[in-house]
């Protein structure tokens, strides 16, 4: 039997998954890593646990599945976003990795916005604190010892892959989301290194996600266990991994993924949309696609809050099980998931939720349903800006993370995007996306929707009801008035 791994490096943890030819997983693992936070605001790790815990995975899966050690044809990654890491001229780590959950870098943000006139044309993408180029500025202006050593910039799933392999190099998804690639034209921006006076030459050399980028160094491949050389191929970004992994390759598509955040993502086939920035736009892991994406900050994390503050003794399940009984738009109760400001559609650090038309009928399951209504409106908001600048208009969207949980969540999104809503049989998110890439580049298939065709299967499908689709249409007109509504409000008490 032949095998590919999956490996995903996120943020508490790299996670492995072996596949077979079917799109069966036979064996997983995963290891944990800490996560440093020297400062207030400041999110960092250590590179080289990441690498401990690759050896770590796949030693555990050499072990418990041992004919992997002669059948694996391909290793390939999925990884967090934007996280910076500086190596010098002989490649060792100048720091520790600056994540991109991090948010020192505002003050650099502002800089970019105001030097680089021509930014969103060049990368789709307005500077925000998660994206590597301010933080690779702040290394420029904070740490200038640090910085007039580094010789190259990865991103952790390439820091990985070189650690693997001895090379280096970075793919298109995850370039994308650094803020210095030309989107359009797939080259490194030499218009905004020169602007921001940095040496280009920092830039590694670009690679296609499932281009091989060499072979498993023998000596590591021998202390692991295995018995022949095996081809290690580029990998991607979580996002667009997962996107793969949930079968997502089509422009009719779109991904809802409930997090601790929230994604709504749809497939792109050209890289010329006029989005402005009001959308994230990045290169596919697909070849020559690209993909959008929007953020609600707060998704599975407002459904958190509300369980923890008000039902801290009950599951999930007790928690949301009369909302079943509560009709659509929770009887004029509104709720805005901005607990933690807000990125789609409003760039927002300082607006805070809110729950709006209380009346003394409603009771605790009418909050659990607004809270369950106002995450997906947040992630519509995503889908209307798609629709108004694209004329996206989705025949299937794929609901994964929380969301995909709860019967009547999955219902609520159904009648709220106006769509069929599916599930996956199994959910393994980025991981699955890395092992589709190892497989496409491994010859096991022509291109990624064949892969997809066997590598991804679906739950029966949940359509949308037509009475709760008209009533939805009304509730979300008031939904989109909150923001202006409670903003200056927001503002004033965010500063007191």
């Amino acid at each position: 039997m032949s095998y590919v791994l999956g490996l995903d490096l996120g943020t508490s943890g790299l996670k492995g998954i072996l596949v077979n030819k079917e799109g069966k997983i036979v064996d997983e693992a995963s290891s944990e890593y800490p996560l440093l936070t020297p400062k207030r605001g400041h999110s960092e790790q250590d590179p080289t646990e990441w690498f401990r815990a690759a050896k770590e995975v796949m030693k555990a899966i050499v072990k418990s599945t041992p004919d992997v050690a002669e059948n694996l044809d391909g290793i390939s990654f999925s990884g967090q976003m934007h996280s910076l890491v500086l190596l010098d001229k002989d490649d060792q780590v100048l720091r520790n990795a600056i994540l991109w959950n991090d948010v020192r870098t505002t003050e650099q943000c502002e800089t970019i916005t105001e030097k680089v006139d021509n930014l969103i044309d060049i990368t789709k993408n307005k500077a925000l604190e998660g994206f590597t180029l301010p933080k690779i500025l702040w290394v420029k202006e904070n740490e200038p010892e640090i910085f007039e050593q580094a010789a190259l910039f990865l991103l952790p799933k390439d820091y990985l892959g070189f650690r693997l392999t001895g090379n280096k190099q970075m793919e298109y998804s995850d370039a994308a989301g650094t803020l210095l690639l030309d989107v359009e034209k797939r080259t490194w921006s030499k218009v905004i290194a020169e602007t921001l006076d940095i040496p280009v030459s920092i830039c590694p050399p670009l690679v296609e996600s499932h281009g091989k980028i060499g072979t498993l160094d023998s000596e590591l491949a021998q202390k692991l266990g295995f018995k022949k050389d095996i081809p290690v191929f580029s990998g991607g970004a979580d996002n667009p991994s997962a996107a793969v992994g949930a079968g997502i390759v089509r422009p009719d598509q779109a991904m809802a993924s409930i997090g601790t955040s929230g994604v709504f993502l749809s497939y792109e086939e050209t890289g010329d949309k006029a989005y402005n920035g009001h959308l994230h736009y990045f290169n596919h892991v697909i070849p020559n696609a690209f993909y959008t994406m929007g953020v609600t900050l707060a998704a599975g994390s407002s459904l958190n809050w509300f369980k923890q503050t008000f039902a801290p003794n009950e599951s999930f399940e007790e928690l949301l099980s009369g909302v079943k009984d509560i009709k659509p738009g929770s009887d004029g109760l509104l709720f805005a998931p901005y607990i933690s400001g807000e990125r789609t559609p409003y760039t927002d650090s300082n607006i805070r939720g809110t729950f709006l038309g209380m009346d003394i009928a409603h009771t605790r399951d009418h909050f659990a349903r607004a809270v369950l209504e106002g995450i997906t409106f947040s992630l519509k908001d995503s889908y209307e800006l798609m629709k108004k600048h694209s004329n996206k208009d989705f025949t299937q969207i794929v609901s994964v993370g929380g969301g995909a949980k709860n019967p009547d969540w999955l219902q609520m999104q159904a009648d709220i995007f106006n769509a069929p809503v599916v599930t996956l049989e199994t959910e393994q998110g980025p991981a699955m996306g890395s092992a589709m890439i190892a497989a496409v580049g491994a010859g096991w298939f022509e291109d990624f929707e064949a892969c997809s065709e066997v590598f991804v299967q679906y739950k029966s499908e949940v359509k949308p009801n037509p009475e709760a689709v008209e009533k939805y249409e009304k509730v979300y007109e008031n939904y989109k008035d909150v923001y202006p509504t409670i903003k200056e409000l927001s503002h004033k008490l965010a500063t007191e």
